[in-house]
């Protein structure tokens, strides 16, 4: 495959990228368990934690969003993945992390990324993981994927997270992207070079079908959200 989105482990220069990430890999969990994550949502719950950090605009963008889910409960998966990925990027305006939180690195929740309308690429593809989930696609066809990205006409290599939508563990991923509005096979995204991916059940390196690990013990952003979910009425 023409984009290093099959079963061949990367090569060393893997590990230069990863370091240029930050400090996502953590060696040591907080015990919360990947099942938690299959919990359904608990609007109310939700309404309040809105009112509280965002109020009435807040609120608008999450009936929306409820609107959404209700819309789309039953709908063809192809719809669901539409318009989901739809909903966040045309909802939400990209913009740097340091910009948003004051931080060069932080991972918002659904809930953060719709109050404040803005976020970058793992804040699109955090929210649009939980809200397909919600609708009831299976959590291991779905896992959030590291890229290096090539940006432009300079082909500029940056760090870059995507959504992947996996038919079987070995299939060829569709791609929700904030950067390229339709959803496309990842062999035709020849400027996406996975680098990692996980989801709430495991943790592969490169274009691996087989998990290596926990991601929760593993990446410390991602435990992060998910405490904050669970405080916020997702879990």
């Amino acid at each position: 495959m023409p984009n290093g989105f099959s079963r061949q482990r990367f090569r060393p220069s893997r590990r230069r990228f990863l370091a240029g990430l930050g400090s996502l890999l953590l060696a040591v969990g907080l015990g919360i368990t990947p099942g938690l994550l299959e919990a359904r949502i608990n609007r109310a719950r939700l309404r309040e934690s809105m009112q509280r950090l965002y109020g009435q605009q807040g609120l608008r963008i999450l009936e929306d969003w409820f609107a959404l889910l209700d819309r789309l409960n039953g709908a063809p998966l192809d719809s669901q993945l539409r318009e989901v990925n739809d909903f966040f990027n045309r909802r939400v305006r990209w913009v740097d992390d340091i910009d948003n939180w004051g931080s060069e690195d932080h991972w918002a929740t659904p809930l953060e990324t719709m109050g404040q309308g803005q976020g970058d690429c793992e804040d699109y593809s955090i929210a649009k993981y939980v809200s397909l989930k919600e609708l009831g696609v299976p959590g291991e066809r779905l896992r959030m994927i590291y890229v290096r990205a090539r940006i432009g006409r300079s082909q500029i290599v940056q760090a870059h997270m995507v959504l992947g939508y996996y038919e079987r563990p070995s299939a060829v991923p569709l791609v929700l992207d904030n950067l390229v509005p339709s959803i496309t096979p990842a062999t035709l995204r020849t400027d996406l070079d996975p680098v990692f991916s996980f989801n709430s059940e495991g943790l592969w390196a490169g274009g691996s079908t087989q998990s290596r690990a926990d991601p929760v013990a593993r990446l410390s952003r991602w435990r992060s959200v998910i405490e904050r979910m669970q405080q916020q009425g997702f879990i």
